[in-house]
């Protein structure tokens, strides 16, 4: 049987909504606002009732939307980094992590797989300073110590992504730990052009019904703090959406057998909006991490 799939907490949210109302199950609580000209939801988990409706922990799950760089528009690029920097700095202080704690940043997937390489693109442009802070006091004196990790993929690695964050999380002992990562959205118009960021931590590959070892607070020890970008739609939920456009809304989908149930559908530029949103989450990182910076710092920084 087909069923309609995302990792959004917007989207599962809009898709629990009844006709008669208009309205979300119980236990949710939504919030929207423009920050930095970027439209933002915030979708709360508040009790068991929003979990069994969304299938999701308790929490808080912020949508950003960042179509204005999708499109090019002027100036996107810096106001969408300060506007994922705004969202992700207000997570660290809702997690009570101290402005000074370390960060160990772990970039989830695998570089070989262009739809899945959004976490190890995000680390490369991560600005890493924990191991500057004590041989350049000077210059790096006032900078928070950050650690990056590009945790590669069972596959590759013969490692769990999870332990693998969860042994350097022993080593580095951080106040927080930020997981970037792929997931799948209900509609193409969300691929690259969404960054979802949730203080429930995420599970690696469940993006693409692969789940592996958790990582959140339980696993970790620290708060976890999620950042993902959906980078492909699940076929089936495409093909019901599609259905849906030709007038078919009233087509049981049990009757397409499972038709596209293990079918990943992605555009045929995901490779340079792979590019795109690496770039703009790792700046992001780095501004709510070091807030006495600017883009152009940064860019300085990295390059």
């Amino acid at each position: 049987m087909l069923k309609r799939r995302t990792d959004l907490a917007v989207e599962a949210e809009a898709l629990t909504k009844t006709a008669q109302t208009g309205r979300g199950p119980e236990g949710v609580r939504i919030q929207e606002e423009v920050r930095e000209g970027c439209p933002v939801t915030r979708v709360e988990i508040l009790d068991d009732r929003g979990e069994a409706a969304l299938g999701r922990p308790v929490g808080t799950y912020v949508t950003v939307d960042l179509s204005g760089l999708a499109r090019r528009e002027e100036g996107a690029f810096p106001r969408s980094c300060t506007a994922l920097a705004g969202e992700l700095g207000h997570l660290l202080r809702r997690c009570r992590v101290p402005e000074k704690a370390p960060i160990l940043v772990v970039g989830l997937g695998n570089r070989a797989i262009t739809p899945d390489a959004v976490g190890p693109g995000a680390a490369d442009h991560t600005l890493v300073t924990r191991h500057l802070i004590d041989a350049a006091p000077e210059q790096f004196g006032s900078f928070r110590p950050v650690a990056a990790l590009a945790a590669g993929v069972l596959g590759t690695t013969g490692v769990e992504s999870g332990e693998l964050a969860q042994a350097v999380a022993g080593k580095v002992k951080p106040g927080c730990v930020l997981a970037v990562d792929a997931l799948a959205a209900r509609s193409l118009e969300r691929i690259c052009t969404t960054v979802q960021l949730s203080d429930t931590g995420i599970v690696p590959g469940s993006g693409v019904g692969n789940h592996r070892f958790a990582l959140n607070a339980e696993s970790l020890g620290v708060p976890v703090i999620a950042l993902g970008v959906p980078t492909v739609v699940d076929g089936a939920t495409l093909a019901l959406d599609i259905l849906e456009e030709a007038g078919r809304d009233d087509l049981d989908p049990a009757a397409l057998r499972g038709a596209g149930g293990d079918l990943m559908v992605t555009p045929r530029d995901i490779d340079q909006r792979v590019k795109d949103m690496a770039k703009v989450i790792g700046f992001a990182i780095d501004l709510a991490l070091h807030p006495h910076l600017t883009v152009e710092d940064v860019e300085l920084f990295l390059s």
